[in-house]
């Protein structure tokens, strides 16, 4: 009734019916309060930090649907209840609310705007896409229009908190696009950390590339303060405790300071995507007329371990490259080996 009101309504109206209907039915969408019993989830991506936070969603008793190139990463989730779709485009058909977190923004255009096989081809009048992949800020306003044009919306939504954030239910969320919008995914989003509005579309995705030039500066001076520190005879152990509770504390010493004495460097976040990141942060750099020489000294330390072969450890491997530049080793000592 409601339609063919609104239809009878404008009859003068240049707006294809088409159209109308779209809007409409977007409209009457956007008023239904989420919860699991009204609103169905699509996930695409299932990597060290996806899966983590795919769990949390079925945990909370929504219905997912899942996509990932390699189906087997999607075991556990599959086990825990999730649907799987051959396509990203057959996910979002089934789907209220489409997720994704993949690698590159190649990835993100892919999955979302394919033509052939993207989620937005699927996803009816109405849909939300909420990219969490940290990718280009342009990316996200194109997403946006594409999404607006099929009557359905988007917001850019990257994370920081790394793979621990991510198994917590922790994660920093910095959405960019519509607020009223976002208030109302908050819900939703809060399943998965705190979420943070910074304005609109892909200034989510700005937020997100400023906390990585203050990560690469932070960890660039916690490598550098462990190798000074071992070269000056201290105690690492010690030396880590000691300052952590000083100026120099902080959430990247507290994550990793940790794992690098023990060498363990299995990804929370891979090497490879965070040199992705900064190149994305460098170019933005050029656009707006800025020089971030610590960035681009850090940029330059990360692509070093890349060319070592070593892109798919954890970015707290950086102190590899610190330690080859040094000819030096954090590496304990066993005690009983021979001069």
């Amino acid at each position: 009734m409601r339609l063919l009101f609104l239809r009878r309504s404008l009859p003068h109206s240049s707006t294809p019916h088409s159209l109308l209907l779209r809007r409409t039915m977007a409209a009457t969408t956007s008023v239904e309060p989420i919860s699991p019993s009204t609103t169905k989830l699509g996930w695409i991506g299932t990597g060290v930090m996806g899966r983590s936070m795919c769990s949390h969603l079925l945990k909370a008793g929504y219905t997912v649907t899942v996509f990932t190139r390699t189906q087997s990463k999607a075991e556990s989730l599959l086990s825990m209840g999730a649907h799987w779709a051959n396509s990203p485009k057959s996910l979002a058909a089934q789907s209220d609310v489409v997720f994704s977190i993949v690698g590159y923004p190649s990835d993100v255009r892919h999955v979302i705007l394919d033509p052939a096989s993207g989620a937005l081809g699927g996803l009816r009048p109405g849909g939300v896409v909420i990219d969490m992949t940290t990718s280009d800020p342009s990316l996200a306003v194109e997403i946006h229009s594409a999404a607006a044009s099929t009557g359905c919306s988007s917001i850019d939504a990257p994370v920081s908190g790394g793979d621990r954030g991510a198994r917590l239910a922790a994660l920093s969320i910095f959405a960019g696009g519509d607020e009223s919008l976002v208030n109302r995914l908050t819900p939703l989003l809060n399943c998965l950390g705190r979420v943070y509005y910074m304005g609109s579309p892909g200034k989510g995705q700005f937020c997100k590339l400023a906390n990585q030039v203050t990560i690469a500066s932070t960890m660039v001076g916690l490598c550098e303060g462990l190798v000074y520190a071992h070269k000056a005879g201290l105690d690492l152990d010690s030396y880590l405790n000691a300052i952590s509770t000083g100026a120099a504390g902080s959430k990247s010493l507290d994550l990793y300071g940790g794992r690098i004495l023990k060498r363990d460097f299995e990804a929370g976040f891979y090497v490879n995507h965070f040199v992705k990141d900064l190149g994305i942060c460098l170019r933005e750099c050029q656009n707006m007329g800025l020089a971030l020489p610590g960035l681009a000294l850090a940029q330059q330390l990360y692509v070093s371990l890349q060319a070592h072969g070593e892109g798919n450890l954890g970015t707290q491997a950086l102190v590899l490259t610190l330690e080859r530049l040094n000819n030096a080793s954090l590496e304990p000592q066993s005690s009983d080996s021979k001069p």
